[in-house]
């Protein structure tokens, strides 16, 4: 499918893009599903209950990535987009109590979460780490519907029916996909997308603004822009507000705000050191990372868990860079989304399925990219510096503490936003020319991610996760 901006880039909220947006989403699809009767069994009465089973990494890390109430919302009808994160807790507890959910357009259906959402511990689904499968029932306790879903990483959801027709493609099928749907620049990978650039005289940011408004006005498509990064934004100064405890049980301090403050008070004075702007990139980024740990509202730069990286960059672009502009904002956020699909559909974003390689490696190489067409780099530039940003996270493994998306996640994240503004520095020294290409780097790190052990991708079953410090 052609990924816009708009689905590299989507408002949720937190903990997890895989094991909390998309698992709702499975769950409101779903509902959609059964209010539209298309999948109904034969000869089964009306619905009356339901249930879901989570496999792989979704059971594994479920509990400490609000799987389990990502699930009972989204039975309940809600979605990422629009639900009050400040109102989970209240709603989950209602159906906890109650042992039914009232999703709009559809009769009161029994869901008891304690029997009836199960984490399935044993063999993942055949398709994906992340898998979970829906049921409804009627009244008599005969299957009405079932579905097979499968959390791909940043909130994205395919049936197993979709992932196997997705399966069959790859660079030259998504150039087909796009061209026939009439996108004026289908690239299908960063070899293409550079020669496209060269032949029509376009930046990658260019390119990337005639296929977003190709389907759409451009005043829709910039509407849509201004509300991602306000959302962006807004995220970045609650983490900043907020201080005390995160939510799981490991005690984490917030510290973004207390870091920020120290940093407003060096600032203008001769007792800050050069490498101070490192504290700012980290702050903005764990800002983030500590409001998508407390299941606050955020945006999945590629995904939740890497979702400090590109905000940080872009806030930095815009208080620190000298000469930054909105165009140069607009800019950044076209180019990263163009590599972000790139990485997307060529390897994958979903730890679970490659390690946090996918999550914080994929977010750095969109950022240097992001930030090296802000700051008016070439094309040969922007794919470099997603390259070089991509290439020094390969290997990274996705191994979080307690199953929460807080240790080492939310450090993580602002070092990871400084590999990218040093990506994209070092990118903008050069001409352009570098040795390793971005999509065999892509391709490395997706056979990378094929060999790592399931013990370092998101089941909390090695690494960091499993040597923990005595109490």
């Amino acid at each position: 499918m052609f990924l816009s901006v708009f689905d590299i880039f989507k408002i949720g909220i937190g903990p997890s893009s895989s094991h909390t947006m998309g698992p709702m989403t499975a769950s409101a699809r779903f509902l959609a599903d059964l209010r539209s009767g298309r999948d109904r069994e034969p000869g089964a009465d009306e619905v009356a209950a339901l249930a879901c089973t989570l496999h792989g990494s979704l059971a594994f890390t479920g509990k400490g990535h609000a799987t389990d109430r990502a699930v009972i919302l989204g039975l309940s009808g809600h979605e990422p987009a629009t639900l009050d994160p400040d109102r989970a807790e209240a709603l989950e507890a209602e159906v906890r109590s109650r042992g039914f959910v009232t999703p709009p357009g559809l009769p009161p259906l029994r869901f008891a979460p304690d029997r009836d959402l199960v984490f399935d511990y044993g063999p993942p689904l055949p398709g994906h780490a992340n898998g979970m499968v829906v049921r409804a029932f009627d009244g008599a306790g005969n299957l009405y519907m079932e579905e097979t879903y499968y959390s791909i990483g940043g909130g994205f959801i395919l049936t197993a029916r979709e992932l196997a027709a997705e399966a069959q493609g790859g660079a030259e099928a998504f150039h087909e996909e796009k061209a026939a749907a009439g996108y004026p620049y289908p690239f299908g990978s960063a070899a293409e997308m550079l020669e496209m650039g060269r032949t029509a005289g376009k930046t990658i940011a260019e390119m990337k603004w005639a296929n977003e408004t190709a389907r759409q006005p451009a005043r829709e498509v910039q509407a849509r822009l201004d509300t991602v990064w306000q959302a962006m934004d807004d995220c970045i100064d609650r983490g900043l507000r907020m201080e005390g405890e995160l939510p799981g049980g490991l005690r984490v301090k917030r510290r973004a705000r207390a870091i920020h403050q120290q940093l407003l008070a060096e600032r203008g004075s001769n007792l800050a050191q050069p490498h101070t702007v490192n504290d700012w990139l980290s702050v903005y980024a764990m800002a983030v990372n500590e409001e998508n740990a407390a299941g606050g509202r955020v945006v999945t730069s590629p995904t939740n868990g890497a979702a400090g990286v590109v905000p940080s960059v872009l806030r930095y672009y815009r208080d620190h860079c000298i000469g930054a502009t909105e165009e140069g904002r607009r800019r950044f956020l076209m180019a990263a989304s163009a590599i972000g699909g790139l990485i997307k559909h060529n390897a994958s974003i979903s730890g679970a399925e490659v390690g946090c390689q996918g999550e914080v490696g994929s977010a750095a190489a969109m950022a240097a990219a992001g930030l090296c067409a802000a700051l008016g780099g070439t094309n040969e530039q922007v794919e470099n510096a997603a390259e070089i940003a991509l290439e020094h996270h390969l290997g990274m493994t996705c191994d979080p503490v307690g199953g929460l998306v807080q240790v080492p996640c939310i450090e993580r994240n602002g070092l990871g936003a400084i590999k990218a503004v040093s990506a994209a520095s070092l990118a903008l020294r050069g001409d352009g020319t570098h040795f390793m290409p971005l999509d065999n780097c892509i391709e490395a790190m997706r056979q990378t991610g094929l060999d790592m052990s399931t013990k370092y991708k998101e089941t909390s079953l090695g690494g960091l996760a499993v040597n923990l410090p005595e109490c």
